[in-house]
């Protein structure tokens, strides 16, 4: 079960960072009405709402590289968490930003799983 959780974990990581560093308007397929975002200490509600903030970022493109990435199942059968740190890589920017981010997934009623609550903080220092 230790295992799978973490496999999982990994393959949703990988995807979610793909689509966001490649065709962000796609990371909205990953979550639901009832999904969460606190991104900087702002709460956002709802896919149209996350949606419209992540396109709303002052940049494009951008490379997300992980360097630690931890997971644990939750109560809800199959649920996971997901804790991620690593760093931002933006065009034209010399230093890369360090960032955390947590993952909460859900299954879906036809037995995927959705993002319900999503927390990301830059670290500064």
């Amino acid at each position: 079960m230790e295992e799978e959780s973490e496999m999982v974990g990994r393959a949703f990581v990988e995807h979610y960072y793909q689509l966001f560093d490649n065709e962000r308007a796609s990371v909205s397929s990953l979550y639901q009405p009832e999904s969460m975002l606190t991104f900087e200490g702002q709460k956002i509600l709802g896919v149209d709402d996350i949606s419209s903030r992540l396109q709303q970022l002052p940049f494009e493109r951008c490379r997300h590289v992980v360097s630690t990435l931890d997971t644990q199942p939750s109560a809800a059968t199959g649920s996971l968490l997901i804790f991620v740190s690593g760093s931002l890589e933006l065009p034209g920017e010399e230093h890369q930003l360090r960032f955390s981010q947590m993952f909460h997934l859900v299954p879906t009623s036809q037995g995927s799983l959705f993002v319900q609550n999503d927390i990301f903080r830059l670290n500064y220092g």
